[in-house]
């Protein structure tokens, strides 16, 4: 089956890409990456949590009585995750453009987490997301604040699935989770507008990291939806 046929498996798009010397490089290089970040995040989280910095007087938390809606973000971001990860199995690129987007993306929240120390809001609740929370070590974190990750990871999901109806569906998710946090007060309005400015440039960067040198072997990305 020729790899630019409608509906080529995934195993053999894969293994076409594979055959690419860069891309074996940057799957590896990636991948290094990644498990840098997870290993590395308990520490991080960790020592900001020993950071002070301003409570902000913010306008739209003082509308929102504080709600636990924990299991509603929870249940948005891992399955937005899962739709990432079913769609990665017949696209090396999806898959390189979230390696590499989410490691900028976390470089640079955890850049701006230093520069920005904020306490937390008034009214905070603790998020409970298991899965997420076991990088943050022993304590629950409440200083990571500017910016949103947890806007900033849905938004990147998003931006690196292809098809319509795939984006639509995470996009809408993106504005939910937003607005969630911001019931629950785990963040200021100001890290969620920010995880909006931020993640697209850096998912632009990620992206010429993660594609540049190997994407003229076949763009592995849905062909009614070519990588923009």
């Amino acid at each position: 089956m020729s790899i630019l046929s409608p509906n080529p498996t995934g195993g053999l798009i894969w293994q076409t890409a594979w055959q690419s010397r860069i891309f074996r490089r940057k799957f590896f290089i990636g991948l290094v990456g990644i498990i840098t970040l997870l290993l590395g995040f308990p520490y991080f989280f960790q020592t900001i949590e020993q950071h002070t910095g301003p409570v902000l007087n913010d306008w739209v938390l003082n509308q929102l009585p504080p709600h636990d809606v924990s299991l509603w973000i929870f249940l948005i971001i891992w399955a937005s995750a899962l739709l990432l990860v079913i769609r990665a199995r017949f696209s090396p690129a999806i898959f390189m453009l979230f390696v590499y987007g989410y490691i900028i993306v976390s470089l640079s929240r955890m850049l701006s987490i230093n520069l920005v120390p904020l306490n937390p809001p008034v009214g905070l609740i603790p998020l409970i997301d298991p899965i997420s929370n076991a990088f943050y070590g022993k304590t629950y974190i409440t200083k990571d604040l500017f910016y949103s990750g947890h806007t900033s990871t849905i938004l990147l999901i998003f931006l690196c699935l292809r098809r319509k109806w795939d984006r639509l569906l995470v996009l809408i998710g993106s504005v939910i989770v937003g607005g969630l946090l911001l019931v629950q007060h785990v963040h200021y309005t100001v890290d969620v507008l920010g995880a909006f400015v931020f993640t697209y440039p850096l998912y632009w960067v990620g992206k010429r990291l993660a594609l540049s040198g190997w994407n003229n072997v076949e763009h592995p990305v849905d062909r009614k939806a070519p990588v923009k």
